[in-house]
């Protein structure tokens, strides 16, 4: 069964992003080199990294550009692993290849700025660094050990104590230490997409929107994507559709967990107060499993996390949780209002992991960001642009990896959110 959508309109990053680029539906029957199913961060991606380079290449969004995770996203833009170093990744797949990979990671928040820059992408953007303080002592030591990891790659890093954290959050809760990320930063992430759905058609790429995939089919030596209005015949195909992945593939909706994330917006707070948080702009998460994440806004809000064990009706809950989070976390804020609550779905891998698939001959996938999917979804389009150009695969970061179905799949999906209880449990306790 398909990840459930709600209504964009509630997404707060709809009412402060440029007005979307023109992407009129498919219609008719088309021929190009490439088709993109999916017009977020990895289509769009892929999409102006193979026009830019001359190849003929249309992207099918069955919605608009940003629809899902891309444009509903805390904005948070980091260049590392949501769960492992990068030592535990020269483990896992031997030093060169994890070496590739590592470097590939390390330079994904810097191709996202790259691209702003280069296109003038209207998104609130900001490099300053990506924050992650420690909520309890207990967790320095795997700060020590991220920090110490990651700087011996040569990524610019800096271990933080007590003070330094404090000071950098304003929160007088993260008193432990924590350690800063300096490629890291944050965007508006709906604006992000829009600007890069415009970059790949002032490349040349073809954006249809309102064109969801109904059917692919191998027909006369092409793969085949229809449309319920119109089809497009080309030599490769690659499926972006991240925690919105559909049966269109078999077995490809099967590799990862749709999980539905919520995010929350506050009103405006006042220039002294939004002074004495984040001053230099940075964004955060700390230690948590059960996410804390916190930045401001250029217009002064505060955007967190929520993470509801139960998400059915859970927006009043929310209201609640949020602005108590809000108030332990940032006690000068005092009462403050969430004005925008809404939700997306993420698609996270048992590993944490990115996969990057080869399904068959011209067919490729990206997806399983599992968290960190503004920096790790664009350098993704890129890689499989690269590969499609005729890249080798030891310069494009992640290596393919074969589609690993979940047992029990459909089980798993609704039962996963039932984590949440065990790690706020080992959050509080270890």
């Amino acid at each position: 069964m398909a990840a459930p959508t709600e209504s964009f309109s509630r997404n707060f990053w709809s009412h402060t992003a440029e007005a979307p680029p023109d992407t009129p539906p498919l219609l008719g029957a088309h021929r190009s080199d490439v088709t993109v199913i999916g017009g977020g961060y990895t289509g769009l991606s892929t999409a102006l990294h193979l026009a830019k380079n001359g190849v003929n290449v249309r992207v099918l969004e069955a919605k608009q550009v940003g629809f899902g995770a891309s444009g509903r996203n805390n904005g948070q833009v980091i260049p590392a692993y949501s769960r492992h170093n990068p030592d535990d990744i020269e483990r896992i797949f031997g030093k060169d290849a994890g070496r590739n990979l590592n470097a590939w990671v390390a330079s994904s928040a810097d191709l996202v700025f790259d691209l702003i820059r280069q296109y003038d992408i209207h998104c609130e953007a900001a490099q300053n660094g990506w924050l992650q303080p420690a909520h309890r002592p207990s967790r320095m030591k795997g700060v020590k050990k991220k920090q110490a990891s990651w700087e011996a790659t040569g990524q610019p890093t800096r271990l933080l104590t007590g003070e330094e954290t404090i000071q950098l959050t304003g929160s007088p809760i993260y008193c432990h230490g924590g350690w800063v990320l300096e490629r890291g930063g944050h965007i508006q992430p709906l604006g992000y997409a829009r600007g890069l759905a415009r970059a790949a058609i002032v490349e040349g790429a073809k954006v249809h929107g309102a064109s969801p995939a109904i059917s692919v089919n191998r027909v006369e030596g092409y793969w085949r994507v229809e449309t319920s209005a119109g089809y497009i015949d080309s030599d490769n195909l690659v499926f972006a559709t991240n925690g919105y992945t559909e049966a269109l593939w078999p077995k490809l909706r099967q590799t990862i967990v749709p999980f539905r994330t919520f995010h929350a917006a506050t009103s405006p707070i006042t220039d002294n107060i939004a002074r004495s948080i984040l001053p230099e702009n940075h964004g955060f998460s700390d230690t948590r499993q059960a996410l804390w994440a916190f930045r401001k806004d250029f217009g002064n809000r505060l955007i967190t996390t929520a993470a509801p064990i139960v998400p059915l009706g859970a927006e009043g809950k929310i209201n609640a949780s949020t602005k108590a989070r809000l108030l332990k976390v940032f006690p000068q804020i005092g009462d403050i209002e969430i004005e925008h609550i809404w939700q997306g779905w993420i698609a996270m891998t048992p590993e944490r992991l990115p996969r990057l698939h080869e399904l068959a001959r011209g067919v490729f996938a990206g997806m399983g960001y599992s968290g960190r999917g503004i920096a790790m979804a664009t350098a993704m389009g890129k890689s499989i642009a690269d590969r499609i150009s005729g890249a080798s695969l030891d310069t494009i970061g992640p290596l393919p990896v074969p589609i690993k179905v979940l047992p029990m799949h459909d089980v798993i999906s609704p039962l996963s959110r039932a984590m949440i209880g065990v790690y706020r449990w080992k959050d509080n306790r270890d």
